[in-house]
């Protein structure tokens, strides 16, 4: 006779099987556009910076991981902290009082903080709430606000990602990616 345990055992083990391979997709698609990305920018003669919250050094990690990529990557920084992000890259403290780190706002002072300070040619930042705690009725678990800076332009995007805390880090960097080179053809 089967005990319930095993089922549930089964059951877990199954939805596991599924969420890695998951990842593995997503994860694959990043090291695609991060090839992509770093073939481009040595091409183009151009440096990038990172600024990550939410991502924690994801998108830095995964630009890195691309052979050759110490031609085009300048720096990155982790500035999980409202205090991080105003002392590493001058987001001001009116705009984190008033409308918090998780917006637009604040993603934009940081993509111009990030290209001042590490003087890059382009940047890309990452603000959100991965989860599964801190959400709000108006900042829900999963969004992330993602901004470039190339020349004279901040683009700035963002999306409520669905899926548990690795799942909306990971998607956030896949876009985070994308957006740079998005911003390239600008």
């Amino acid at each position: 006779m089967e005990n319930s345990n095993d089922k549930t055992s089964e059951n877990i083990t199954e939805a596991d099987s599924v969420l890695r391979k998951e990842y593995e997709k997503i994860r694959v698609e990043i090291e695609k556009y991060a090839q992509i990305l770093v073939e481009r920018l040595i091409n183009e003669e151009l440096y990038i910076s990172t600024a990550e919250s939410c991502t924690g050094g994801m998108v830095a990690a995964y630009i890195v991981s691309v052979p050759d990529a110490s031609q085009c990557f300048n720096e990155s920084i982790v500035t999980y902290s409202d205090e991080a992000k105003m002392k590493y890259l001058g987001v001001s403290d009116i705009t984190l009082s008033t409308v918090g780190a998780v917006s637009s706002e604040t993603v934009r002072e940081m993509a111009m903080g990030m290209r001042k300070q590490s003087e890059c040619d382009i940047s890309v930042v990452t603000s959100g709430i991965a989860g599964p705690t801190g959400g709000s009725e108006d900042k829900p678990v999963g969004l992330v606000y993602i901004a470039g800076s190339y020349k004279d332009k901040v683009v700035v995007t963002n999306q409520v990602y669905n899926g548990d805390r690795t799942m909306v880090r990971l998607k956030a960097t896949l876009d985070a990616v994308r957006l740079c080179l998005n911003i390239l053809d600008i």
